[in-house]
């Protein structure tokens, strides 16, 4: 045991060595062609210098990384086995009677790990950025010439099982990260016993600040069915909205946190909105470890055939080809999952699961025959 234990973590240090190759030649790319994109866009504004185009980099990079993950570990696994392949170590510890089955396991259990760090750390931390990133780039084009005091209207919704808000506005902004909406209609709906909305009021507001909690509103005009306007300077009203949920609508969901998600959710459907996206997305989260452990199972067993036997580049490249498939079936099955054409748990977990039992089919023909 002492010595198989040995060669467990001899095979794991080549493993995350390989896994940081991929990793530093994935990011260098993604960053370099953020960094194009963001000098496309913005590199002829006097006011965004290259030390501006670097923070936006950063901010959005991460975010893409993180999707690339099951990449990263496919051509990761992949190098670093293909090289004890070529070094001929496979081939010594299996004269040594060790199953393949053992030094694959330490590839597939640190791809799990990494995928609940990933999951629980990393991403929470992705979103932040990339939740920036949408803040800053919105800043940068709303100062734009020609976008400048251009109208941006939005609608947005709230509410819980008494009372629907639906929320008008003719442009928004953000300053020190508090949303201000500008010549704001809130129609309010009251939910009967039978589930039937009943519109009660209507509010014309010029001006919309949402604090914790509730919208402060300036320069009230408030109508009910049968009655006249009835005007005031300030008022409240109860928002289940914050900073993030409130601009959700206009970010990428991948500016959502894993721990946020349940509460996006939770909110979504009581607003009345369609959740869908967001209950696809925490089950793709949730299915995260496991989706590194198919791709790093996969990636190996493409890369057992002894170099003496030949054909080894050739099932290498069969290996990326089903890894890059197993990738596209997974984002078809987020558009499907996200349009409610099939459960988003199934769409979550279904690429995953093919993953893991193909690379474990492969490795039972190729171990046991």
């Amino acid at each position: 045991m002492g010595v198989i234990g040995r060669l467990e973590r001899y095979v794991l240090s080549r493993t995350l060595a390989g896994l940081a190759g991929a990793m530093a030649a994935i990011a260098a790319v993604v960053m370099l062609v953020s960094f194009v994109e963001l000098s496309r866009a913005y590199g002829g504004r006097s006011d965004v210098g290259f030390l501006r185009l670097v923070e936006l980099m950063l901010l959005q990079s991460p975010a893409i990384i993180l999707m690339l993950l099951p990449f990263i570990f496919l051509f990761g696994v992949m190098a670093a086995f293909v090289t004890l392949n070529r070094r001929s170590e496979l081939i010594a510890m299996r004269a040594a009677g060790v199953s393949a089955w053992r030094f694959i396991a330490p590839a597939a259990a640190a791809a799990f790990v990494i995928g609940v760090v990933d999951v629980t750390l990393l991403n929470p931390l992705a979103a932040n950025l990339n939740g920036r990133y949408e803040d800053a780039r919105t800043s940068i084009e709303e100062g734009q010439p020609g976008h400048a005091g251009e109208p941006s209207a939005i609608w947005l919704r709230q509410g819980d099982e008494h009372t629907q808000i639906v929320i008008h506005a003719r442009s928004h902004d953000m300053h020190g990260g508090i949303v201000h909406l500008h010549g704001v209609s809130l129609f309010v709906q009251n939910v009967t016993a039978g589930g039937v909305l009943q519109f009660t009021r209507r509010i014309e507001a010029a001006e919309a600040r949402l604090d914790p909690g509730f919208w402060r509103l300036s320069d009230v005009h408030e109508a009910k069915p049968g009655t006249d306007s009835v005007r005031s300077e300030t008022l409240s009203i109860p928002s289940t909205l914050d900073r993030h949920t409130a601009m959700e609508k206009f970010a990428s969901k991948d500016a959502i946190g894993f721990w946020r998600l349940p509460e996006t959710i939770a909110r979504a459907e009581s607003a009345g909105f369609s959740s869908a996206p967001y209950r696809l997305q925490y089950q793709e989260l949730l299915a995260t470890p496991l989706l590194f452990s198919g791709m790093s199972v996969l990636a190996a067993a493409f890369s057992l055939r002894l170099m003496r036997l030949g054909g080894l580049a050739g099932l290498a490249g069969a290996g990326v080809t089903l890894g890059f498939t197993i990738f596209f079936f997974d984002r078809l099955c987020g558009a499907l999952g996200g349009a409610e054409v099939i459960p988003p748990m199934l769409a979550g977990w279904a690429p995953p699961v093919i993953a893991l039992l193909a690379g474990f089919t492969l490795l039972c023909y190729t171990e046991d025959g």
